[in-house]
């Protein structure tokens, strides 16, 4: 991968990635709202629309608030966008050419290709956000990741001890999700698997597992109600590993993600397939990019989630 302290080409084509939750921080996009209307702008839309102040959990915290996942997921969701925006106006040549997003992500990912506006995705999200929190405090969930395993040797090890395979992040990095007590056992299981490293995340439930389910149910309604549009570039499905297209696939490729393993993999290495070799990563936390070193080190990474991050891309890009 190429860092942003070397020259680059002139670039203005490039994939956009949007962050999942986890990334988020303290202070996330403050900067970019204080020197750009039209992030303020999108932020005061937001605000308005949920009916509290999203951007002052963003901005000022505490981080406790933020990470509940009704905050973080729309937190991110406008973050990302706010992010893209201010590249656009500031790289006017600037053309995404398809976008995916991890997990969460992948929502912002079509909010930015016009699957669907931003108050329509930031409504979906929101409702997301609250009902993947009812299902962690109605379960008793937790993940763990497996670090230097095949996915073979995870997936059969997931199984042996009754839980899912949630994310399949990079090569070598995979995580597990379900019961509390079936993640344990397969973090004790993991070497004699031949899995070098096996730890819990510090989570609020079993994401992107079979407990998630009422939360899938929920959304699936949600998805039903909300317009759907064909998405005006290409967008990467979690669930499928490809790309997606078409308002019933894209209604049950997002349904379906809540419970089903995230194809990180497969996503990047199907938008690398069409020739693709610059992507740019809006929102906090360069966790995007740290996985995109482990799937093709010849990959370009440029990453945006604040002024001094920006900068950089617009040089980068111009």
């Amino acid at each position: 991968m190429t860092p942003l302290s070397l020259a680059y080409m002139p670039m203005s084509n490039a994939v956009i990635l949007f962050s999942g939750q986890g990334a988020q921080n303290v202070g996330m996009g403050k900067d970019l709202v204080e020197n750009y209307a039209v992030a303020k702008s999108l932020v005061d839309e937001a605000d308005a629309a949920l009916g509290f102040s999203l951007s002052e959990i963003m901005f000022d915290g505490p981080a406790e608030e933020l990470t509940k996942t009704s905050r973080c997921q729309p937190a991110l969701y406008l973050h990302g966008l706010a992010c893209l925006a201010v590249l656009k106006e500031r790289v006017p040549s600037f053309t995404p050419v398809a976008a995916a997003g991890l997990s969460l992500g992948e929502f912002t990912a079509h909010a930015a290709a016009g699957t669907f506006s931003f108050a329509d995705g930031l409504k979906v999200v929101e409702l997301r956000g609250q009902f993947m929190e009812e299902a962690c405090d109605a379960t008793k969930g937790a993940m763990a990741a497996m670090i230097g395993g095949t996915p073979e040797a995870v997936e059969a090890l997931a199984a042996e001890c009754d839980v899912d395979v949630a994310n399949f992040n990079a090569p070598g990095q995979i995580v597990v999700s379900g019961s509390e007590e079936g993640v344990d056992k397969a973090v004790a299981g993991a070497k004699a698997a031949g899995i070098k490293i096996a730890k819990k995340l510090n989570v609020a439930g079993a994401y992107h597992s079979r407990l998630m389910q009422t939360a899938q149910d929920k959304l699936a309604g949600v998805l039903h109600g909300t317009s759907v549009n064909e998405p005006s570039i290409p967008v990467a499905s979690n669930f499928k590993g490809g790309i997606v297209g078409g308002a019933d696939e894209i209604r049950e490729t997002l349904e379906k993600q809540v419970t089903g393993s995230v194809r990180w993999v497969e996503c990047i290495e199907a938008l690398i397939a069409e020739g693709n070799t610059t992507f740019i990563e809006l929102g906090p936390g360069r966790l995007i990019a740290g996985m995109m070193k482990r799937i093709d080190k010849t990959a370009t990474v440029i990453c945006v989630e604040d002024m001094a991050s920006l900068d950089a891309a617009v040089e980068a890009l111009s």
